[in-house]
Parts: C-alpha cells; sequence; structure tokens
C-alpha cells in the first residue's frame, strides 16, 4: 500500500496520462478514414494506439525516469522497477475502428509487483473512472459495484466466442439463463460498467497484463470480488470474473457446479 500523500501524487499523475491519450484519441475519433497496421498476431493497430502511448511513456520518463512502463505497443521497459506504469492505449481496437464510443484507455500502475492504481477512460462520453483497491469513482464521484439477485442481473463480456473456445468446462449456457441478460459490452468498458453499478458481472474469458492491471484497483476499489474463471489469481490465468460478492459466489457456482 502506498503512503496517502504518494498516492495521491500518483493518481494525479495517471489522471495527466488520461488527458494525453484523450487528446489523441478524440481528435482520431473525428476522422473520416483510420491508418490500420496489422501486428504478428493478427490484431489491427492504428496510428493513435501508437501516438497515445508514445507521448504517454514520453510524460512517465520526463516525471519518473526511473519508473517502469508495460504498454501494448511498444513493448516492456525497466518492468521490474519498484514503480511500473501499465498502458494500454486503445482497449477494443475493433469498437475503435467502427467509431463505436466503447474502447477505452487503460492506465495501471503497480508498486512492488502489485497493481495499486488504475484508470479506465472513455474519451468520447468524458467517462473516467478511477480506482486503488480501496476507492473508486466515476468523474469524481465514489461509485460501487451493484449486489442484486442473479436474476436481475446484467453480464458482461468482451467474446461469447472466446468464451465457448477458451472455457468448455463451464456451464455458461446455465449462466446465460440465470440473469437478465447477457451482452458483448466488452473490453474495458465492460469493467467500467460493472464497477459503477450499471451492470453486474464482467466475465473476460482472456486478457493481457495491461487488459488486467489497470482494472483490477477499479474493480477492487468498487467492492466487487475479482478472481480467474477458476477462482484463483486472474493475472496468472489471463481472464477475470468480477462481480459483487454475493453475486459472484452465485455465479461461481453456477458456473462451476
Amino acid at each position: 500500500m502506498l503512503p496517502e500523500a504518494r498516492q495521491k501524487e500518483l493518481k494525479a499523475f495517471a489522471e495527466k496520462l488520461a488527458d494525453i491519450a484523450r487528446r489523441v484519441l478524440v481528435a482520431a475519433h473525428a476522422r473520416v478514414d483510420t491508418d490500420v497496421e496489422i501486428k504478428s498476431d493478427g490484431t489491427p493497430v492504428t496510428i493513435a494506439d501508437k501516438e497515445a502511448e508514445r507521448q504517454m511513456r514520453a510524460a512517465i520518463k520526463a516525471a519518473y525516469p526511473d519508473h517502469g512502463i508495460l504498454g501494448e505497443e511498444f513493448g516492456p521497459e525497466n518492468i521490474d522497477a519498484e514503480y511500473c506504469w501499465v498502458l494500454d492505449p486503445i482497449d477494443g481496437t475493433k469498437s475503435f475502428l467502427s467509431r463505436v464510443p466503447l474502447y477505452v484507455t487503460l492506465i495501471g500502475l503497480r508498486y512492488e509487483g502489485k497493481p495499486v492504481l488504475g484508470v479506465i477512460d472513455q474519451p468520447i462520453l468524458c467517462e473516467r473512472i478511477v480506482g486503488d483497491n480501496r476507492t473508486c469513482e466515476l468523474n469524481g464521484r465514489p461509485v460501487r459495484v451493484a449486489e442484486v439477485a442473479m436474476k436481475d442481473a446484467v453480464v458482461v463480456s468482451t467474446d461469447l466466442d472466446n468464451v465457448r473456445r477458451l472455457h468448455r468446462d463451464v456451464r455458461w449456457n446455465r449462466l446465460a439463463d440465470s440473469v437478465a441478460h447477457v451482452r458483448t459490452w466488452g473490453d474495458g468498458y465492460g469493467h467500467l460498467l460493472v464497477a459503477a453499478g450499471r451492470a453486474h458481472v464482467v466475465a473476460d474469458p482472456i486478457m493481457n497484463p495491461w487488459d488486467l492491471v489497470p482494472v483490477l484497483p477499479v474493480l477492487r476499489g468498487a467492492g466487487a470480488v475479482v478472481t480467474s474463471w477458476e477462482g484463483g489469481d486472474p493475472i496468472k490465468a489471463g481472464n477475470i470474473i468480477a462481480a459483487a460478492p454475493k453475486l459472484h459466489a452465485e455465479v461461481m457456482r453456477t458456473l462451476r457446479e
């Protein structure tokens, strides 16, 4: 846990990084055409992705030259440092390509290897949620996960095809039949929805460190129980199920029993 003064300083800096990325993405969102490259893993990356990360990295190096950086687009630098920033400039590139404002910028901070601070920023809707494992605020207003009955729950997931492909041992259809509805309001925005109490369960079947590290302090700060699909450490597993405590337990029983 960070000292309070240090926590306040780094939280303000994380929001500065979100401001930097927001300026890049708002301008890119307004353009008709998008410059796209295909990465070695077959996924798309845009020039806006790279420019937002480049500017955030420059700001980190100027303010905290001894800090590490792990970014989706430009890889690791000094990631064993006491403080390490974890960046995903556009989480939800496919949404961005269609200008659907469900993509976000994800900014996380690890201290001594543990996620201590997270920011999820949607630049077009002007929504920013910030969490530190103890508290969570959406545009400066405290928010909490919503504890609802299973039958009233809204479940969000980025990609249902990946659910079926990667988690064949779970009873996904049983869960889907037990809740109000399931929607693919996914990527980082789905985590914002659950932390803010607008949706109730986020079930992401596969995530990278730059997806996970930023959202964990947000969800935990909003009071969510956060585990992997097997009930363990989401970072080690590379996937996540998060919900209010009673609902999380019921979701896990429904999926696993």
